[in-house]
């Protein structure tokens, strides 16, 4: 007798079955997480709860238009769909999918918890924290606090960062840091040129050009410099040798590099700065206000602008959003960007006195701007209207500059006074510390050290150092290009690799950052429909405006009012006199007289004309 075919294993069976998802935790766990973690969310402190709806909703603008988009969708064309096209769209709508439904969820639920994990990865990375100087009571201020008295109570790795250098040979001097903060640039206005590595206080490379320099910066690292001599632009590598000059930009007075990767050159007839950004963008400005953007990776011009505005006093980067502040002598601050050939904005922020100097906090609310009348003046860039302002004695505020924490720094003549972060959003009448330099005004460059408690500054007796307690970011992120004070040649080379593949195009500078990778609008009609909208009601406010103005009555203004003549005649005026009243008739009669001896002339001198001339009268 033959036996039985074996059996075939079944598959486990699971009573949940229909409940069960083949990837991940089942639909019922997904429920009870997003449960538990809203109420994880409603527990948490005010500052955290914000930190991670933040990070869970995303950027303002995101939201706007997912807000626009969903408006959108129930706002569709349906016109040009069929009959059953209709039908089963209505269908769809009546039904919802069950499966689109869960995977929406299980996606919120998986962001909700992300948000939460970064509130608290970052709260634990980021666990120092910026120390200030207080006051221990009310009769002492944090501005008695001296250098001296200060090197004296900290330690010696911090307390050798305050120190004076007097190079008069090659003054004025100009101070300036990379973006780790390990170097230092230091650049005599009689071609005196100086690296100095602020870890070891040594002298990195020292050399002399022989001819006046206006200004010098780092380029994206420690490794180039960028040196505006008497008639161009040179670039100089660590060594001192000369690697490039470039001929387009000519006489130069000033660059600024920015917090990214790009060099950004001055060509002014005072002061100058130098910034980088992630466009690897170079921009010059000359003394007829000439404006010119050059990538520095390719070579190529990306955009040249007339500001026809005159001379720009003083040029800076926004850190936000990558858009250049220019300061004019008329007292106006235009923003500027590659993609646009009429400036972006353009703000009066010192009327009748040009602007001498400027700078723009971390996150680009807030600009500070110095002017010929010797106030400092607060802006909000987001509504672009002035907040509240400081007075300077001693001189314009000439130099400038916002640490990573917010501390305003402000040098005017051999003085230089430093503001906490709560002074740009609102007025105080007390200083944070100040610092002065008798003898060695005016002064020439004021820059924070980033990542460091410490303020360079440039004047006319050459450099100094000192040390201003919570002006430098705490935490350091190593991640962020060039930023890692303690880098080696593979790391250097690794990033500067890494920077040149995530270039941005110069043309994504634009006011609103948060537009680059944000959601374009669904419905091509419907976007120009709403630009119209905000034209049309856009227009109408300020016709509005000008018939407003039009039916405001208008003050009649006469000069000479307060004369004693004046005063007599309106007191007259309305008294009735008999002698007046005489006077008046005796006048018309006597006008009346002369009118009647005109025309009976008149008749006489034709009577008594030949006869042939009389068609002339």
């Amino acid at each position: 007798m033959s036996e039985p075919p074996p059996k075939k294993k079944q598959k486990p069976t699971n009573s949940t079955a229909g409940n069960s998802i083949t990837r991940g935790a089942s639909h019922p766990e997904m429920v009870e997480r997003h449960k538990k973690a809203k109420s994880t969310l409603s527990s948490l402190p005010s500052h955290q709860k914000s930190s991670v709806l933040q990070r869970y909703h995303g950027s303002s603008t995101a939201v706007t238009r997912l807000h626009q988009l969903r408006r959108d969708d129930l706002q569709e064309d349906t016109s040009n769909l069929t009959p059953y096209q209709m039908r089963n769209l209505q269908k769809r709508r009546s039904k919802s999918n069950p499966a689109v439904r869960r995977m929406t969820e299980r996606k919120e639920v998986k962001r909700l918890e992300n948000a939460m994990d970064a509130m608290h990865a970052e709260e634990i990375l980021h666990d120092n924290s910026a120390g200030v100087i207080e006051a221990e009571t009310d009769m002492e201020k944090t501005t008695q606090m001296t250098q001296e008295k200060l090197k004296g109570m900290l330690e010696e790795n911090v307390a050798r960062n305050i120190y004076d250098l007097e190079l008069g040979d090659y003054s004025p001097y100009v101070m300036k840091y990379d973006r780790s903060g390990r170097y230092s640039l230091l650049c005599g206005r009689k071609g005196h040129v100086a690296v100095i590595d602020q870890h070891t206080m040594g002298l990195r490379k020292e050399f002399h050009l022989g001819e006046r320099t206006r200004d010098a910066c780092f380029l994206q690292d420690g490794s180039l410099m960028a040196v505006a001599q008497e008639r161009n632009v040179f670039i100089y590598d660590e060594n001192g040798a000369e690697v490039h000059r470039l001929d387009g930009h000519k006489r130069v007075s000033s660059h600024v590099l920015s917090r990214n990767t790009n060099l950004f050159l001055l060509a002014l007839s005072s002061q100058v700065n130098v910034y980088q950004i992630s466009h690897y963008t170079k921009a010059t400005i000359g003394h007829a206000g000439f404006l010119q953007y050059q990538d520095t990776s390719t070579g190529e011009i990306v955009s040249q602008h007339r500001t026809k505005l005159g001379p720009c006093q003083t040029i800076r980067q926004n850190p936000h959003n990558a858009v250049l502040h220019l300061g004019h002598t008329n007292g106006t601050v235009t923003l500027w960007s590659p993609s646009s050939s009429e400036y972006l904005v353009k703000m009066l922020c010192h009327k009748g006195s040009a602007v001498t100097s400027l700078a723009i906090d971390r996150s680009g609310t807030y600009m500070a701007t110095g002017g010929g009348d010797n106030k400092v003046r607060i802006w909000d860039l987001r509504m672009y209207k002035e907040t509240h302002h400081y007075k300077t004695y001693g001189g314009p505020p000439v130099c400038m500059d916002i640490s990573q924490t917010g501390i305003m720094g402000v040098g005017h003549g051999c003085h230089s006074n430093f503001w906490r972060s709560e002074g740009l959003k609102t007025k105080i009448n007390d200083m944070y510390m100040k610092h002065e330099l008798s003898g060695n005004g005016p002064l020439e460059s004021l820059r924070f050290r980033p990542f460091e408690d410490v303020c360079g500054i440039g004047h006319a007796g050459g450099v100094s150092s000192i040390v201003i307690p919570g002006s430098g970011e705490p935490n350091l992120d190593s991640m962020e290009h060039f930023t890692n004070p303690y880098m080696d040649t593979k790391q250097r080379r690794e990033t500067e690799v890494r920077s040149l593949l995530e270039k941005l195009r110069p043309d994504m500078i634009a006011l609103d950052p948060d537009v680059i990778g944000s959601i374009e609008e669904s419905n091509l009609i419907q976007k120009q429909q709403r630009l119209r909208d905000l034209a049309e009601n856009a227009d109408a406010k300020k016709a509005a405006e000008k018939e407003a103005s039009k039916n405001k009555k208008q003050k009649k203004k006469m000069r000479g009012r307060g004369k004693i003549g004046k005063k007599l005649a309106r007191k007259q005026k309305n008294v009735i006199d008999e002698g007046v009243e005489k006077l008046r008739e005796a006048r018309e009669q006597e006008k009346a007289a002369k009118e009647q001896e005109a025309r009976t002339g008149e008749e006489a001198d034709i009577n008594d004309a030949p006869v042939a001339l009389r068609r002339f009268f």
